[in-house]
């Protein structure tokens, strides 16, 4: 059964037991010894195909070149034999910290991966890269780190079911550090004191504003969940050397939730496995069918449905959106970011505004990672005029089943009303993305294996394809020396043998 831990915020003259922080509690979750079920093992295998999918499809963009550059300007640490990074030589190392900087920031550039959304939202498959990169260094072999893995889910998710942190503007990778603490400390079979210490730590370090979501959105938004990865690593590898951690880092009177979140006042219910239970979490979240914020994951399905019914979408007068309060507010009009109707916004900020995206995909019946972005795509002349007609409202229905915990009714869609010239109206809506478990076509392991070939064809062999998902498949077997060949290497070409930025290091 399911353990909810109540935390609110003590003054520094109450009596918070270690045991009884939220820290501490999550650090039990991490030291429970109980078995991954079959389930969760062959959803966390079909995750690390769908990060190498998105990764692969990212190898020759700018933030993710940058941030191989500054990886491989660091070798291998002393403490064991390094981890591999995406499109590298399997043999070219670096040191796990760096190796989880820069797979991180290539898993997030296109916005590609998993997601789960409650009371905050996250992309739960970012825990994959911290975890794998230290599992390589120590030497870790595939059923270590399946539990590592399926231990950084659960703590993500669950924290993200229960603490909300946009609506105070802190990003929402201050539950990634955490959970990637929590999953390496169950990876490395770490005790208790030594993962609070390391959870307690990553939590300090990763929490920041959401003005790297708003406004024109920078190369920062791919940036943002690999700086908690590695900075996760980097208060593991601190808290084993005996290091201690602001405490206590959540509950504390000048903590985390009095000065960052709902105040002193303020008091949560966080839900976690009780001991001896299973870790489930992952099977609760869900992948991305398009390269998009996820609140858009359902629009462009239905937007495809219209396109495909032969919706004349030079006929049409407006376009409104119905839906909930987060995709109205952070992806939609009520943003009121000009810079979501600018027809030369970046490929971040494209990806966060639903008119455009609801427009592109209305006209074309189909949604790309590349060709849905490109500045000749966003600046084409009746995209821009159909594009100024989509706006979005809040519904108060649709912002219920968003924030709803009955996973039946749970919904990131809403309802369409188009307007046409003749004065004539259509209304249709959907609820789920087509992907999504309770959706029309639900993602199974043959769909995550067909985008992962979609993406890597043009950039790995066809050789290096099966290789990797070979051997992905056969994740909870492998030997250590398996694992430190869990990557993909690209074509000759692809990825320069020496770096081609300068900076700092």
């Amino acid at each position: 059964m399911t353990v909810n831990h109540h935390v609110r915020v003590y003054k520094s003259e109450e009596n918070l037991p270690r045991e009884e922080q939220l820290a501490w509690k999550i650090a039990e979750v991490a030291t429970d010894a109980v078995e991954v079920e079959p389930a969760v093992v062959d959803m966390i295998i079909n995750r690390i195909i769908d990060n190498a999918s998105v990764a692969a499809a990212s190898l020759t963009r700018a933030p993710i070149i940058a941030a191989r550059d500054q990886a491989f300007s660091h070798g291998v640490s002393t403490g064991g034999a390094g981890a591999t990074i995406f499109g590298a030589a399997l043999d070219h190392r670096t040191s796990p910290e760096w190796a989880a900087w820069a797979n991180g920031v290539a898993v997030r550039e296109l916005d590609y991966h998993d997601t789960f959304l409650a009371a905050d939202y996250s992309h739960p498959g970012d825990n994959i890269p911290p975890i794998l990169a230290v599992a390589q260094h120590v030497g870790s072999d595939g059923r270590a780190l399946v539990r590592g893995l399926a231990t950084g889910y659960e703590i993500q998710v669950d924290l993200v079911k229960a603490i909300c942190l946009h609506k105070h503007k802190i990003d929402h990778v201050a539950h990634l550090g955490p959970s990637a603490a929590a999953g390496i400390g169950t990876l490395l079979g770490l005790d208790a004191e030594t993962i609070y210490q390391a959870v307690s730590q990553a939590l300090h370090t990763t929490t920041a504003t959401r003005q790297s979501r708003k406004g024109e959105i920078s190369t920062w938004k791919a940036h943002a969940p690999a700086f908690a990865g590695k900075m996760a690593v980097e208060a593991v590898d601190r808290a084993m050397r005996g290091q201690t951690s602001p405490s206590p880092i959540y509950e504390g009177e000048d903590g985390v939730i009095a000065w960052m979140l709902d105040g002193p006042d303020a008091a949560y219910d966080v839900p976690l496995p009780a001991a001896g239970e299973a870790k489930r979490a992952i099977l609760d979240s869900y992948t991305k069918e398009h390269s998009a914020e996820y609140q858009a994951q359902a629009w462009i399905d239905l937007a495809r449905k219209l396109h495909n019914d032969g919706v004349d979408t030079a006929a049409i007068e407006s376009v409104v959106l119905h839906t909930s309060h987060h995709t109205h507010y952070v992806i939609g009009s009520g943003a009121n970011d000009p810079q979501k109707y600018d027809p030369t916004a970046s490929r971040e900020t494209l990806d966060h505004s639903i008119p455009y995206i609801f427009a592109v995909a209305l006209q074309d019946g189909a949604w790309h990672h590349v060709d849905s972005y490109t500045p000749e795509r966003a600046g084409r002349a009746d995209t821009v005029e159909l594009w100024n007609r989509v706006t979005t409202r809040e519904d108060a229905e649709w912002t219920r089943r968003y924030h709803s915990n009955d996973i039946s009714e749970k919904a990131f869609g809403g309802r369409v009303e188009i307007t046409f010239t003749d004065g004539s109206t259509l209304v249709d809506e959907i609820a789920v993305a087509d992907a999504h478990p309770l959706g029309a076509r639900p993602f199974a392991r043959e769909n995550y294996i067909n985008k992962f070939r979609l993406l890597a064809e043009p950039v790995l062999e066809a050789a290096e394809i099966e290789r990797f998902l070979e051997l992905v498949q056969r994740l909870p077997e492998l030997t250590a020396a398996e694992v430190a060949e869990l990557s993909i290497i690209a074509k000759p070409g692809v990825v320069a043998a020496e770096p081609t930025t300068t900076g700092l290091f």
